[in-house]
C-alpha cells in the first residue's frame, strides 16, 4: 500500500529555485498513476513554495499519462500579496509536460461569514459495511490504488446487484497507513485526491458493461476549511450531463462531523475502453 506523506515528498534541485524532482510510485496505479496523486504532488510542491500556508483553491490539466518514474516539477510565483498568493506547478517527464496546475493560497482574517451547507443524509462510518465484506470471496480491488484508502459503503446493493444506478457517488474513505496529516498543504490533498478519483464512479453508475471508459481532463477544487482531525471523509459525488464524449461532474467533501471541506469538480472525456 502506498503512504500519501512519503510518495509525494519532493526532493529540491540544488541551484536551481523553484525546481524539484519526486519519484511517482506504482503503489497509486489506476490507469497510469492516478491524476489525483499527481495533482496532491502538485499542491504539495506549491506548498514547498507557498509563504501564506493555507490552500484556497487548485485547477489543472492533465496533458498526458506519466510514467511510474521520476518527474520533474518547477513551482513559479505568479503573484505574492499581503493576503493571498498565485502559484503556476508544472510537471513534467523526461522533456514532456504530464500535468499544469495553478494554485491560490489566502491567510486567514475577517470577513462575511455563513455556512448553509448540508451534508448527505448518510449513516457515519461504524455503522456501515466494509466492501472487502461485500466483495465476492478472495476478490481483490480492481486496481493498487485501492489498498491505500479504507471505504464504508453507503450503498451496499451495488455489491449484490449490478445494474444501472443513478450518477451519484457517496462514501466514506480514510486513508491508510496514515489517515490525517498536520502538513495543511497535504490535508487538502486528501479532498483533492478524493475530488479527482471518485469522478468516474458518480460519472459511469448508469452505464454497466459501458464500451467506454472517461480519463479527467482536468480537477478543480475549493478548499473551505481545514480537518486535520478528521480521519474519515465523506465524498458525495454527482455527473449531471454527459453527452458528445464529455462527463461533466461535481463533488463535495465533508469532516466526520459533517463540515463541508472542499468542493470542486472535474471534465471527463470518453475514449474506447482497451479490448
Amino acid at each position: 500500500m502506498g503512504d500519501l506523506e512519503k510518495d509525494t515528498r519532493l526532493a529540491s534541485v540544488p541551484g536551481r529555485e523553484g525546481r524539484y524532482t519526486a519519484e511517482l510510485s506504482r503503489d497509486w496505479e489506476i490507469w497510469g498513476p492516478n491524476g489525483g496523486y499527481l495533482a496532491v504532488l502538485a499542491l504539495r510542491a506549491a506548498g514547498v513554495e507557498a509563504g501564506i500556508r493555507r490552500p484556497a483553491s487548485f485547477a489543472a490539466h492533465f496533458l498526458r499519462v506519466a510514467d511510474f518514474a521520476e518527474v520533474d516539477v518547477q513551482v513559479v510565483a505568479l503573484r505574492r500579496g499581503r493576503r493571498s498568493e498565485s502559484l503556476r506547478v508544472s510537471v513534467e517527464q523526461a522533456g514532456r509536460p504530464v500535468l499544469e496546475a495553478l494554485v491560490r493560497t489566502a491567510s486567514e482574517g475577517p470577513g462575511l461569514e455563513h455556512d448553509v451547507a448540508e451534508a448527505p443524509r448518510v449513516p457515519g462510518p461504524e455503522s456501515l459495511y466494509d466492501p472487502e465484506s461485500l466483495r465476492e470471496s478472495g476478490a481483490p480491488p480492481p486496481y493498487p490504488f485501492w489498498y491505500n484508502l479504507e471505504s464504508r459503503v453507503v450503498d451496499p446493493e451495488r455489491f449484490r446487484e449490478r445494474r444501472a444506478r443513478p450518477p451519484l457517488w457517496r462514501e466514506w474513505y480514510r486513508f491508510r497507513p496514515r489517515a490525517t496529516f498536520d502538513d495543511p498543504f497535504l490535508d487538502a490533498g486528501r479532498s483533492l485526491l478524493l475530488l479527482d478519483t471518485l469522478s468516474w464512479p458518480a460519472a459511469s453508475s448508469p452505464h454497466v458493461d459501458s464500451a467506454f471508459q472517461a480519463p479527467n481532463l482536468d480537477v478543480t477544487a475549493w478548499f473551505h476549511r481545514a480537518a486535520p482531525s478528521s480521519d474519515w471523509l465523506l465524498v458525495d459525488h454527482e455527473s449531471h450531463v454527459a453527452e458528445g464524449g464529455l462527463m461533466g461532474t461535481s463533488g463535495r467533501v465533508w469532516s466526520l462531523d459533517r463540515k463541508l471541506l472542499a468542493s470542486g469538480g472535474a471534465q471527463l472525456l470518453c475514449v474506447p475502453r482497451p479490448g
